[in-house]
């Protein structure tokens, strides 16, 4: 379970980064989630920027240095500035995270998905079991935004998805999953409790978001993501009592992260 030093000095040198850099991230995502995920990239020590206006756009992806796409809104006018953002971001060869929420519910939340990673070739994919499944043609059975799968019965898909867009994949869930091309590893930690708090996994997408604005190998910016939402979330649940307290408790120990942290709760299961 524990995780070996050269890994261990990657993930902590990419914090790092992320404090020094501090680059700014244009997250276009839904209402529900916006301010607790622009407040875990501030407490990780980037910038964000929240915006989903078309004419807005291009002057806040000119500063970035990635863009992060959500669809859990999927109104008219947020895809018309995901078009434009990821338009922007491909020319500029800006790293782009995708996050395909609720894809698989529906027909538009699947084929919007497809398009854009047939379109815009984002470099990472963050999400459930269930999305990644739908993603690939498979039956995930998703159950709103929420899996009724795990992650091990999404490894086949996450890796078609990376064959075939070349995307890095990574598939949230009790045990976290990393595929890149020839590469793939499982990362542990985290709390039950973690669900509990509604957009967790979108900050988590957010979060990778910022790694890959500093590290452009994508398929370590994905483990930096897991590696931090894990031990944020493993060291949060253990000063909180109920959810209500952990949403609070994970921006704390995302702001205090530090080298002896990441020694002590960098856990992988299997690389």
């Amino acid at each position: 379970m524990s995780a070996p030093e050269t890994l261990i000095r990657k993930v902590w040198k990419d914090i790092e980064a992320v404090r020094k850099q501090a680059p700014l991230i244009v997250n276009i995502t839904n209402y529900v989630v916006t301010n607790n995920t622009a407040n875990s990239l501030l407490a990780l020590g980037a910038s964000p920027a929240m915006n989903h206006v078309a004419e807005d756009l291009p002057g806040l992806v000119d500063l970035a240095g990635a863009l992060v796409v959500n669809i859990g809104t999927l109104a008219d006018d947020y895809v018309v500035g995901m078009h434009v953002a990821m338009a922007q971001a491909n020319d500029m060869n800006m790293p782009i995270v995708l996050d395909p929420v609720a894809a698989g519910v529906n027909r538009l939340r699947t084929d919007t998905c497809l398009e854009f990673l047939e379109k815009y070739h984002p470099d990472i994919v963050r999400g459930n079991a269930s999305e990644i499944m739908a993603l690939a043609g498979e039956d995930g059975r998703p159950k709103g935004v929420d899996t009724s799968m795990g992650v091990d019965e999404a490894e086949d898909a996450a890796k078609a998805l990376n064959e075939r867009f070349g995307c890095v994949v990574l598939v949230s869930g009790e045990t976290d999953l990393v595929v890149g091309e020839g590469r793939e590893m499982r990362l542990a930690g985290g709390s039950a409790m973690m669900p509990r708090v509604t957009g967790l996994g979108c900050t988590c997408t957010a979060l990778a978001g910022a790694f890959a604005a500093v590290q452009h190998d994508y398929f370590q910016a994905a483990v930096d993501t897991a590696a931090v939402m894990n031990m944020a979330g493993e060291q949060a649940a253990e000063v909180s009592p109920g959810p209500g307290s952990l949403q609070m408790h994970l921006h704390d120990a995302l702001y205090l992260l530090d080298e002896a942290t990441v020694r002590a709760r960098l856990k992988v299961v299997r690389s």
